[in-house]
């Protein structure tokens, strides 16, 4: 894995973040302390991923997210709660939507769907961007120097790991969801 790191680490990084987020730079950023990663490219490269991927999003709600929304008509009743949420609480979320595990897709999206404009989005997603990228890295870096953490403990352990990141994230999103749900008056849709 060490090897690999090496190689491809700050890549492998920016396409973790892009594609799930949380997960990806607390495995790096646990790592630093062992100097497989370094603070400030870690956090970069975390942040460059997400960016990518809010503004994908964005752009995709901006310029054709009705339409997007029209067609798939089971994103109909997730967007709805979302989209009051939003604007009720605009500033609140587009300081915060980084942080809102589990609405990764749906919250640019509706950012994009509401109007903003590009170059406020563009302020919001770089400055939350650089917290959320800035914070999580701290986190991972103290709990991967607590722990002790080495490249050797996720190879032996990736599927562990993986399920316990996906319970944690999943845990989250699941309350998010119902506060948010609640909040706006709408209540969640039962499969």
């Amino acid at each position: 894995m060490e090897k690999f790191i090496n190689e491809f680490g700050y890549l492998a990084l920016m396409v973790g973040t892009f594609l799930e987020g949380e997960t990806a730079i607390l495995t790096a950023s646990s790592l630093i302390h062992r100097g497989l990663f370094v603070f400030p490219f870690t956090a970069l490269a975390a942040f460059m991923g997400s960016f990518t991927s809010d503004w994908i999003y964005f752009l995709i709600g901006h310029y054709n997210g009705k339409v997007f929304i029209a067609k798939r008509p089971n994103l109909q009743p997730r967007v709805k709660p979302v989209n009051d949420f939003f604007h009720k609480h605009k500033l609140q979320i587009l300081f915060s939507y980084r942080f809102l595990y589990g609405f990764r897709i749906i919250i640019p999206l509706v950012i994009g769907m509401s109007g903003l404009k590009p170059i406020s989005f563009l302020f919001y997603s770089v400055v939350t961007g650089l917290i959320w990228a800035t914070t999580i890295t701290t986190t991972g870096y103290f709990a991967g120097r607590l722990l002790d953490l080495e490249a050797k403990n996720f190879e032996e352990n990736i599927f562990l790991i993986m399920f316990c990141c996906a319970a944690v994230g999943l845990t989250l999103g699941f309350v998010i969801k119902r506060v948010a749900m609640r909040n706006v008056g709408v209540e969640p849709i039962q499969k």
